[in-house]
C-alpha cells in the first residue's frame, strides 16, 4: 500500500469527496440531511438553486447508497489517476470541471424541454403555480424540487477520455469473465445511458443524461485537443 501512488489533483478531489460525504452523513437532522438541499443542485429555476451548487453536487453523493461515491470514487482514481499523469494538474483539473458543468448543462436543458413541453413556458414561481394534473404535478415537483447530485457527469467524462486514449486498454467489468477492451465496453456504457435516459422507466431517479452530458464534453474536449497536438493521441497497445 505504501507504494500506491495518486497524483495531487486526483488525490485532493478524493479527500474532498469523501469529506462532503462523512459531513452529509453527520449533520444528518431526522434524515433530512441538510448538506443536501446546500450543496446538491437544483434546477435553475427551483426556490432551492443557489449559485454555488453547479460546483458543489460534484462532490455531493447519496447518503443512502454508499455505492454511489464508491464506484465513482473508484472510477476518479482508477482512470482519473492515468490521465492526470499524461495531461499534467492543470488541465485535467479543467478537464474535470468542464465535463461536470456539461453534464449539468445538459441535465438542465433537457428538463426546460420537459417542462416548455409540459406547461408551455418555464415557471418562474412554482409555490403558485396550480398543475392541470397529478401527471404533471409528479413531473414538476421531480424537476423543480429533485437535487441532482454526485462525480458521474466527471466520470463519464473521464472514461471517454480515456477510451479515445487508450482503446486497447483490458478492462475488467463486472460479471464478465474476461477482459473487454475500452473501445467496445466504454461506447456500449454511453448508448446503455442513452437508452436508460430516454426510456426513463419508472422508479428510476438516476440523471442518465447528466451522465450522456458529461461524456459528450470529455469526447468534444478530447477532440479538440487530440487536433491541436497531432502527438496527443498516444495509444496504450
Amino acid at each position: 500500500m505504501n507504494n500506491i501512488y495518486i497524483p495531487p489533483i486526483v488525490k485532493n478531489l478524493l479527500i474532498i469527496n469523501i469529506l462532503f460525504f462523512v459531513a452529509t452523513l453527520v449533520f444528518n437532522a431526522n434524515e433530512t440531511y441538510p448538506f443536501v438541499e446546500w450543496f446538491a443542485v437544483y434546477f435553475y429555476a427551483s426556490p432551492d438553486f443557489k449559485i454555488w451548487q453547479v460546483f458543489s453536487y460534484m462532490f455531493m453523493h447519496s447518503p443512502v447508497n454508499y455505492l454511489h461515491i464508491i464506484f465513482n470514487m473508484f472510477a476518479l482514481y482508477s482512470f482519473g489517476s492515468i490521465l492526470e499523469n499524461k495531461w499534467g494538474a492543470k488541465k485535467f483539473l479543467f478537464f474535470y470541471f468542464i465535463t461536470g458543468l456539461g453534464a449539468l448543462g445538459l441535465q438542465w436543458t433537457v428538463q426546460t424541454y420537459e417542462v416548455y413541453h409540459s406547461v408551455g413556458h418555464i415557471i418562474t414561481d412554482i409555490s403558485n403555480f396550480v398543475p392541470k394534473s397529478q401527471q404533471q404535478a409528479d413531473l414538476l415537483r421531480s424537476i423543480y424540487f429533485g437535487p441532482m447530485l454526485g462525480a458521474s457527469g466527471a466520470v463519464f467524462g473521464l472514461l471517454v477520455a480515456f477510451g479515445m486514449l487508450y482503446p486497447n486498454a483490458e478492462l475488467m467489468i463486472l460479471f464478465i469473465p474476461a477482459p473487454v477492451k475500452a473501445k467496445y465496453i466504454i461506447p456500449f456504457y454511453i448508448l446503455v445511458e442513452l437508452f436508460l435516459g430516454v426510456s426513463q422507466f419508472e422508479g428510476d431517479s438516476i440523471a442518465h443524461y447528466a451522465h450522456l452530458g458529461g461524456a459528450l464534453i470529455g469526447f468534444i474536449l478530447v477532440k479538440i485537443w487530440k487536433d491541436k497536438n497531432t502527438n496527443f493521441y498516444t495509444y496504450y497497445e
